[in-house]
């Protein structure tokens, strides 16, 4: 039976992924931050059908050690990882460079970049002793180069990140090792992530434009979950993206918005 391990994924699109990878009798290693929402997630998939084992553990992703923690306890529980998925993130508030606290700055670097080159570095060394395995890390804004006021910081480490999983990818193809590494890239979701910073600890608030393109583009985890876990279940390759929210896509989105009108901010 096939194992996977999710970071962050007591909620959104970790908590969706990790029910979807359930459902298709997958054993489950939850991981997170938070002990109550964590211990929520792993009774609420336990509910749902599956022949996997559904396990769960605190973990701080910032920490190295903890990673490794993680690792040693999916080990422990079900003797290889198939998937590993380095999912846990957090926002910027939406604020100039200047003006953000050097706190600020460390945790998003430290979450959104670090955290994912720590989480694939212990995937890897594991992967390569079992002979076998996927990791995969989200893309977000920033990955294709895209700039905003407000999400510098949040789009540098996306962009790093992205640098770091092709390079990564190019390093398993050129040792011919059976690792495949990727990216996910979910678009824009509805999630508490887009009106939270910090670890939920600062309040965005969405100015009317930006709320208007998110009711366009915009679509709930569940939805977008549904579409990538079929990706990486069926994926045989490195270097891949398996992108949500295409160009084609968007743009069909636009064209239509006067005949599908959504509000995700009710």
């Amino acid at each position: 039976m096939k194992t996977v391990v999710i970071t962050g994924s007591a909620r959104g699109l970790g908590y969706e992924m990790a029910l979807r990878f359930r459902r298709k009798d997958y054993n489950v290693v939850l991981s997170d931050l938070n002990e109550e929402n964590l211990e929520k997630a792993k009774a609420q998939l336990l509910l749902e059908s599956g022949q996997g084992s559904v396990v769960s553990t605190l973990c701080n992703v910032v920490s190295y050690s903890d990673l490794e923690g993680l690792m040693a306890f999916a080990l422990e529980n079900f003797g290889s990882v198939d998937i590993w998925i380095n999912n846990a993130g957090v926002n910027q508030p939406d604020k100039p460079v200047y003006e953000l606290s050097e706190k600020e700055i460390s945790l998003m670097i430290d979450v959104d970049l670090k955290g994912a080159v720590y989480g694939s570095k212990i995937a890897y060394a594991q992967m390569k002793k079992q002979g076998f395995g996927q990791i995969y890390s989200i893309d977000g804004y920033g990955s294709n180069d895209a700039m905003m006021m407000g999400l510098t910081l949040y789009g540098t480490s996306k962009r790093g990140l992205t640098y770091f999983m092709k390079a990564l990818a190019k390093e398993s193809d050129t040792m011919k090792d059976n690792i495949q590494v990727g990216r996910l890239s979910p678009g824009i979701m509805i999630t508490d992530f887009l009106v939270n910073a910090n670890n939920d600890s600062t309040k965005i608030d969405l100015p009317e434009k930006t709320k208007k393109v998110y009711n366009i583009l915009g679509d709930y985890p569940d939805v977008i979950a549904d579409f990538l876990v079929e990706k990486m279940v069926n994926n045989s390759k490195s270097g891949v993206c398996f992108e949500w929210l295409t160009n084609g896509k968007a743009f069909v989105r636009f064209l239509t918005a006067g005949f599908n009108k959504r509000d995700f901010f009710k």
